[in-house]
């Protein structure tokens, strides 16, 4: 997907575009006034007050009938600068641009002409409004002036623009494409999740179909770990403040985290991560060389207080759940228990077919040391180890400046979606720091108290945006062995007895070997329960007709197939049974 942030001569173009809408609105709407119109990573908006007329779907098709009608007159786009008593006079009607001037020093003011239009800006812009007619308008909502709730709604309206035409149809398709995968639609479609502003913004709640998904990937993970000597723990969600004083995350991290919490003289807050209460686990006792590595793993639930702006479904929340995990190590065990972790990712992709991805050694910035633990030595000490590890891997990595956690560096893995930009999975961390803090130690094989490495790994990173982008990948066609419904079954004739008693009889031989089947035997007619099977994204659609019934057959068709299989019953079962122990992906896989 475009960032026409990033793309200079897309950002000038969709600068300009946005004036072209302003211009339309204006000439639609005479009483519009405007407070910002920028280029963001996904095209351009424009904030507008229109006083008591609120924009609808229908008026947007109005708007650019008039945009066309104004690039086809080819104006040229004349930058202007101005005083700042002139400025304020050429505006004096309009609030939000005397705001907008107020802010500015005199002698640094331009405005842009366009025909009948000028507005306010620094531009720069292409030459004429013709070169903005291959446009597109893509939604509309509200937004608080400054983006202060206090303040007044203003209506935005966002739209795209590209050089040609082509470029113009091709983007509309992803976004077509974006709208499809996008595991909101999808969440709902499957009844997977939901979101309620009386619960909170940020809070998904899992519904049942949603949370049998959860828990296999919850057990997937555990049981990948258990074979790798992981011992899972449950701590609490959250802690006392000098618990984040201690880590050093109230210093660096406060402002993402939730206000705290007084109680009887103490102050807590909800945890924004684990690894302080992962630490305390290991101080609860005494350690020889001879117990490391130890390896404590949890999902753990977390909250952090993002703002309502980058909330986003399950993908991004103010609530989520970690597949977290530290591993306590000596140094010279370093090498080794990070080539796991890698092999533990690497092993986990194969497992989902995941092979769009890069890895990434994120580093301090040395200019920056404010938002990082102040030890030299150590940040020196731990990136020269996690490059020196990735190197004696022969892993392909780009490093990256000022991606580093504030304890330490890391190696991220980062998946191109489908659709979207590139986000991070899975995470490990190199920490000679947080183990120092709280004072861990391990007795070496010399006598000498000595400090343990701490490794911070996440695979999944969090269930939560795993489950997002599984879903988007795969437009919620899962494999089997994840789908909250497995199979349903349908008599054709729904009241008639024998074919009802059958189709019972299927539910409890797939039952029996813990497959999550419905019985759809609801007075609706066959068609329309298959088409809501369909959306619903059920890998097995059974139809139980009287000729299945006499010869004790399944009639089955795959989701996103045409063709009808016949299998004895038996047979059926056997085949799905091995399907879903094997996780295997014969029919399902991650639609491109």
């Amino acid at each position: 997907m475009v960032n026409f942030k990033e793309n200079e001569e897309l950002k000038t173009l969709n600068h300009s575009c946005a004036h072209l809408m302003a211009q339309a609105i204006k000439h639609l709407y005479p009483q519009a006034k405007f407070w910002v119109g920028p280029v963001v990573a996904e095209g351009f908006y424009y904030d507008v007050d229109l006083g008591e007329d609120v924009i609808r779907d229908e008026d947007i098709e109005k708007i650019e009938k008039e945009m066309k009608k104004i690039a086809k007159s080819g104006k040229k786009i004349m930058r202007r600068e101005v005083s700042k008593a002139e400025a304020m006079e050429m505006f004096q009607n309009d609030e939000y641009k005397l705001d907008l001037i107020s802010d500015l020093e005199d002698g640094n003011i331009t405005v842009y002409d366009q025909g009948d239009f000028t507005d306010l800006c620094r531009g720069p812009h292409v030459d004429n409004v013709k070169l903005c007619r291959n446009f597109k308008l893509i939604r509309h909502s509200g937004a608080y002036w400054k983006g202060d709730s206090k303040n007044k709604v203003l209506q935005r309206i966002y739209g795209v623009c590209f050089p040609t035409a082509e470029e113009l149809e091709a983007h509309l398709k992803l976004l077509e494409e974006a709208k499809e995968r996008d595991h909101r639609k999808i969440g709902k479609d499957m009844n997977l999740f939901m979101v309620d502003d009386l619960v909170g913004r940020g809070l998904p709640m899992f519904l049942p179909k949603g949370y049998v998904i959860w828990q296999e990937l919850e057990n997937y993970i555990k049981n990948k770990e258990r074979k790798l000597g992981y011992l899972h723990v449950m701590t609490p969600c959250v802690g006392t403040v000098n618990l984040y004083k201690t880590s050093g995350h109230w210093d660096h991290y406060k402002e993402n985290m939730f206000p705290p919490m007084e109680m009887e003289g103490e102050s807590f807050v909800l945890r924004p991560m684990n690894c302080p209460h992962h630490m305390m686990i290991y101080a609860n006792r005494r350690h020889s060389y001879k117990d490391l590595p130890i390896r404590i793993g949890e999902i753990a639930h977390d909250f952090r207080y993002e703002s309502s702006g980058t909330l986003k479904g399950i993908e991004r929340g103010r609530h989520f759940c970690q597949n977290d995990a530290h591993l306590f190590v000596t140094p010279e065990q370093i090498e080794d228990e990070f080539t796991k972790v890698v092999d533990l990712i690497f092993s986990t992709y194969k497992d989902f077919g995941i092979t769009n991805y890069r890895c990434v050694l994120s580093l301090r910035d040395p200019a920056n040391k404010e938002k990082y633990h102040d030890d030299d030595a150590m940040w020196n000490k731990a990136e020269d180890a996690l490059r020196t590890v990735l190197n004696d891997l022969k892993i392909d990595y780009t490093e990256e400046i000022g991606e580093a956690a504030f304890y330490g560096p890391k190696l991220d893995v980062n998946v191109q979606p489908a659709v979207g930009n590139e986000i991070t999975l899975s995470t490990c961390q190199l920490d000679f720091c947080l183990p120092a803090k709280f004072n861990l130690s391990y007795v070496d094989r010399d006598g000498e108290k000595k400090t343990p490495v701490v490794l911070h790994r996440a695979i999944l990173g969090s269930l939560d945006r795993f489950m997002a982008y599984i879903l988007e990948e795969t437009k919620g066609n899962l494999p089997t062995w994840l789908a909250p419904v497995q199979v349903r079954v349908m008599p054709v004739k729904t009241d008639n007895e024998e074919l009802t008693a059958y189709a019972k009889e299927i539910c409890d031989a797939l039952e029996a070997k813990d497959v999550r089947v419905e019985l759809d035997d609801r007075s609706e007619k066959l068609g329309y329960r298959m088409r809501e099977g369909q959306v619903q994204k059920v890998p097995y659609l059974l139809v139980v007709g009287f000729n299945e019934k006499e010869d004790r057959t399944v009639s089955f068709r795959l989701h996103g197939e045409k063709d009808t299989t016949v299998l004895p019953l038996d047979e059926f079962v056997e085949k799905l049974e091995n399907e879903i122990k094997n996780k295997l992906r014969t029919h399902i896989g991650a639609e491109k």
